[in-house]
């Protein structure tokens, strides 16, 4: 894609700490599930099991079916019913709730994630890994197509077997279950956007059954010109095909079409280093920019028991991710007493990106020493072909003065042609294998090892793509019950994360390698209800990209960003504790603290909180008409960016420190049911309309949504 970033001015653009008690995550209880981690399909939707998250089992961090206690890492589970209570409807929202991820907010509709320090670059549907192009979320995933969303963080060696020690997220996908059930709402906001969204799931007879969803939203946004209209789709086929042997097959298809788009976001100084004091609604788009993205993807899976408790499963995945943009973005600094002299560029960038992956894995038990132990085994294959075009505008354009910015409109430029810019691909291929093993009844073991190989060709921005790379990455972990109730755990995995990014000499990265550890204490309380725990960790990669200049075109295309490899360290503290504390009352939270730095012992990537506390909680009436009141907080501390470009116009020396101080945002909700299955809610977002700059890790930024309001009628079946 068009390698556009600030920190090259866009283009030139433990200490240890002692456990404290934690508070409030995952809210309700989650859905039954079954063996493989997906929602059982004999339990109607409407009942809930009260023993929360502690029994939902899900292979995505092993390729074993473990419940979260049994797993060696940390693992958060945002379900179906948090999702529907604070109006969850898409995954940037979603995630910036999930404790320990860190949302990182840089445009409109590119969007990055991180954990523990390092961006988060492995991302499953279904346990099946589907890598972002380039790390990045383009537009937004719709929620309406999951049941619920998997965290597992650290490094996730043996399901992904490359990639950074910051987590993996797995969506786990809606299916049809054997009731009918149906379910709808439409909900109306603030910034006139709307949303209507439909689900239903209707067994055709004893061996056929089909789930559809759809859902539509549209409105405009607290940033000038910014208007978003969104169609999802989504229509999943289970077929019994033979006694054990099920077919499953699907298609999704999600429209995000965005106009008044940013490309990068608002210089943030003045020439002498001095804060602009932008309005909320302050946008460097123009009303003829847009970015119109349309992901499709087709899935089929084969599972076959095959007896003794041992069973097998093949997955094909195709996805096909498009998209049309036009973008302006906006470089410089205004002076403080005209406002004036930000430059702007503009181009059309269509891109098609086509993805391939096939997996085949199987599972089951084993007995040996007289004692019971699973096993998993699988291999997969993957391909992504990239094309990328590019039609850069060559007119010189000018900004208004930065006070005027949303009334003055920008003329549209003129564009010369586009030609093709990049058009590579990359190929993986791993083998993986894991156990779970019995040593004693307190005692168990998880190990397992992944071999990767990785190989990309073509050409990017005028960049080789070349490279063949190839790693072995082992995994273990160990739990040890204390009591029936607390048990101790400990995991160990390598680091390969392979890296695009190049040197000043125009070739590319070495692999980042290196180690990642977690150790602490889970437990349940309240028969099993509340799942609490507490653990520390540690990654270090040796090697890693870290940004260090832009290109004169010596050496490297210029105006490109060049990266040194530095290693860096990351280590914290983190604690959770999610489910019920009463049948009526459900909590869930946790907080991260944490600590990056470079070998030389100093402060690295700045720009990510290093503290952070995420809260949630519902209380349920059942005598008031099953009134459900809740409140979700959200609180980080200070990050900052040390921003090298603004000495360039001879008015300040050294870097100007950028800061976002320490916030805290609160989300109210309140629902109550009207009659038999039919419920009426309201969510006020940013309760204490909170003025904040949503990330600053270019060192461009501009401000998160001030309060809002919405309200929504729904019905379920």
């Amino acid at each position: 894609m068009f390698r556009v970033e600030k920190g090259s001015d866009m283009r030139s653009n433990f200490r240890r700490a002692l456990l404290v008690s934690a508070t409030l995550l995952l809210p309700t209880a989650a859905w039954a599930a079954g063996p493989d981690g997906t929602e059982d399909q004999d339990k109607p939707r409407d009942e809930i099991v009260v023993t929360g998250t502690v029994e939902q089992k899900t292979p995505s961090a092993t390729g074993l079916a473990l419940t979260p206690k049994e797993t060696p890492q940390s693992i958060t589970i945002i379900d179906r019913a948090r999702i529907d209570d604070f109006a969850l409807s898409n995954v940037n929202d979603l995630l910036t709730q999930t404790v320990g991820i860190n949302v990182e907010r840089v445009e409109t509709d590119r969007t990055y994630f991180n954990a523990r320090g390092f961006d988060v670059t492995n991302f499953q549907f279904d346990g099946i890994g589907m890598p972002l192009i380039a790390n990045i979320q383009f537009g937004d995933i719709d929620t309406a197509l999951f049941d619920r969303v998997e965290a597992i963080r650290g490094a996730n060696a043996i399901m992904t077997g490359v990639g950074n020690p910051s987590a993996t997220i797995n969506y786990i996908r809606k299916r049809p279950t054997d009731d009918f059930q149906a379910s709808g709402s439409i909900r109306y906001g603030t910034w006139n956007q709307w949303r209507a969204e439909a689900d239903v799931s209707v067994p055709l007879n004893d061996r056929f059954a089909i789930r559809l969803t759809y859902a539509h939203q549209d409105g405009d946004s607290h940033l000038d010109y910014n208007h978003v209209n969104r169609d999802v789709f989504g229509a999943t086929l289970r077929a019994k095909l033979a006694d054990g042997l099920t077919l499953t097959a699907g298609y999704t298809r999600q429209d995000n079409d965005a106009s008044g788009v940013m490309w990068g976001s608002l210089p943030l100084t003045y020439t002498d280093g001095t804060r602009v004091p932008y309005p909320v609604s302050a946008s460097t788009a123009a009303d003829w920019t847009y970015w119109n993205t349309l992901d499709q993807t087709g899935w089929a899976e084969l599972a076959y028991e095959l007896g003794g408790g041992w069973s097998a499963k093949t997955i094909a995945t195709y996805r096909r991710l498009s998209y049309d943009a036009k973008l302006l973005y906006a470089y410089g600094y205004p002076d403080k007493a005209t406002g004036l002299g930000l430059g702007g560029m503009a181009g059309i960038y269509p891109s098609v990106y086509d993805q391939y992956i096939g997996d085949f894995y199987v599972s089951g038990p084993v007995k040996l020493f007289g004692r019971e132990h699973q096993l998993a085994f699988g291999a997969s294959s993957g391909r992504t072909d990239a094309h990328e075009w590019e039609n850069f505008s060559l007119d010189a354009i000018d900004y208004p003065a930065v006070q005027d910015l949303g009334r003055i409109g920008i003329p549209e430029p003129s564009y010369p042609g586009e030609y093709l810019a990049a058009d590579y691909s990359d190929r993986i291929k791993r083998a993986y294998g894991a156990a779970h093993l019995n040593l004693t009844d307190q005692l168990k073991a998880v190990v397992g090892v992944s071999a990767t190989w990785l190989e990309s060709i073509g050409d990017s921005y005028g960049t080789d793509q070349s490279r063949k790379n190839s790693g072995v990455s082992p995994y273990v972990g160990v739990l040890y019950s204390v009591t029936p109730n607390v048990s101790l755990y400990a995991s160990y995995t390598d680091i390969f994360n392979p890296q695009s990014e190049i040197l000043v000499s125009g070739a590319r990265l070495d692999p980042a390698k290196g180690s990642s550890i977690e150790g602490g204490i889970k437990s349940e309380w309240f028969g099993g209800r509340l799942y609490a725990t507490a653990s520390l960790f540690r990654a270090k990669q040796k090697g890693l990209a870290a940004y260090a200049g832009t290109c004169d075109g010596s050496t490297c295309r210029a105006g490109d960003s060049y990266y040194d490899a530095e290693n860096t360290t990351s280590k914290g503290f983190e604690l959770e504790v999610s489910g019920k504390v009463t049948d009526n009352w459900s909590i869930s939270g946790g907080y991260t603290g944490l600590k990056i730095e470079n070998d030389a012992g100093d402060p690295a990537r700045t720009f990510l909180p290093r503290k952070s506390l995420k809260l949630a909680s519902t209380y349920t009436v059942p005598q008031f008409n099953d009134l459900k009141l809740g409140a979700q907080l959200r609180w980080q501390g200070d990050i900052t960016y040390a921003d090298p470009n603004v000495q360039a116009y001879g008015v300040v020396t050294g870097d100007v420190i950028l800061k976002q101080k320490a916030y805290a945002v609160l989300d109210l909700m309140g629902s109550i049911r009207l009659v038999d299955k039919v419920r009426a809610s309201v969510n006020v977002r940013n309760v204490g309309n909170e003025k904040y700059l949503g990330s600053l890790m270019w060192g461009q930024a501009y401000y998160a949504a001030p309060r809002s309001v919405s309200v929504a009628l729904s019905f379920n079946y």
